[in-house]
């Protein structure tokens, strides 16, 4: 056999071989195309539909429970202090006490333990009929500004409080410009109860969000003063008052981090709180309030989670029962895929 002939016949051999290959594959994509692949039909039986509601409402009550009792077992405290702290020769008119510089804002409550809360205690300040996912409001800021500071002019965005005296203002914008002011002071038993205000924001916002070298100016020098001020020589990256409250809420009444007790507080103990009531929420009667609690693998204090895996466990309980006393009713009357009982030939059976 020469070279020819033997070349020939390799080139046969190989394309006999790729043939059922080629053919196998056409019949692939032509299935595909007509949409004729084999699937998995899974046919609902009864049976099958009333155990997986049943199998849901066994993982879905027990872990209601269990989510509720940790809920339950985490120790809050909240107190309102918005109306007690205004003199009562303004009580009807808390907006003039509010914005009258000279009256002092100085306040002092006292929150009782009632339970043991063990270290570390979270204190929140909580803000209802407060929106700031308002679109204008949530706008009126400048993320590259934030960032890089006076190097970046693209600030339009940040109207009205974009300029002050004509000059830029670092941090622009309506979020900042409302920082919340009010501050506590706490005290048990004569000595003060050292309060952690480190670590309280993102760091995620502290390292990417807002510049290392970006330094507060111009901020607050207007005519009007909407809320708490900065220190000029601090960057924003150690703001975290303000990296905490720029970070906007979703709904109208939240929480936001004060600071952390890092020592236990026995029930019983009272903590006398002197706080400075400056934040104005009078003018669009708002609500202001202190918050003390502590955490578990769950977070804070949400009943919602748990009661709502309990009422779908409970449906799911209900629907199974319904459909298990359907089933056992139409089982005694006719088996299952008997033709004539089919809406279509109903007709034809009566005639």
């Amino acid at each position: 056999m020469d070279v020819d002939e033997q070349n020939t016949s390799t080139s046969f051999s190989i394309e006999s071989q790729s043939t059922p290959q080629r053919s196998t594959r056409r019949e692939a994509i032509s299935q595909f195309q007509q949409q004729s692949l084999p699937a998995c039909k899974p046919v609902l039986t009864p049976a099958w539909v009333i155990g997986t509601f049943f199998m849901i409402s066994v993982i879905f009550i027990p872990t209601g429970f269990i989510t509720l009792r940790a809920s339950r077992s985490i120790v809050e405290i909240v107190d309102r202090y918005d109306a007690d702290c205004v003199p009562e020769e303004f009580k009807i008119n808390k907006v003039a006490y509010i914005k009258d510089n000279s009256i002092p804002k100085n306040c002092t409550r006292f929150i009782k333990i009632d339970k043991r809360m063990k270290a570390p205690i979270y204190i929140y300040y909580q803000l209802d009929n407060y929106y700031q996912n308002h679109r204008r409001y949530v706008k009126s800021r400048s993320d590259r500004q934030l960032l890089h500071g006076l190097g970046y002019n693209g600030t339009s965005s940040c109207q009205p409080e974009e300029l002050s005296n004509g000059l830029p203002v670092v941090p622009c914008g309506l979020i900042a410009w409302s920082l919340f002011n009010d501050t506590y002071t706490f005290l048990r038993g004569g000595s003060k109860v050292k309060v952690n205000r480190k670590n309280i924001a993102w760091k995620s916002d502290q390292e990417h969000k807002f510049g290392k070298h970006v330094y507060p100016y111009n901020f607050q020098n207007g005519t009007l003063i909407g809320g708490g001020t900065l220190d000029a020589n601090v960057p924003l990256s150690k703001q975290e008052d303000l990296i905490v409250w720029m970070r906007t809420a979703a709904l109208p009444s939240f929480r936001k981090l004060y600071g952390k007790i890092e020592e236990d507080l026995e029930a019983g103990d009272v903590v006398v709180v002197k706080l400075m009531n400056n934040y104005n929420i009078y003018s669009f009667g708002g609500k202001k309030k202190l918050v003390f609690s502590t955490s578990n693998w769950l977070g804070g204090k949400n009943d919602f989670l748990g009661t709502w895996y309990i009422i779908l466990g409970s449906c799911c309980i209900f629907v199974a029962l319904v459909f298990l006393l359907l089933h056992m009713k139409i089982s005694t009357s006719r088996t299952y895929g008997e033709t004539p009982c089919l809406s279509w030939n109903k007709k034809s059976i009566s005639s």
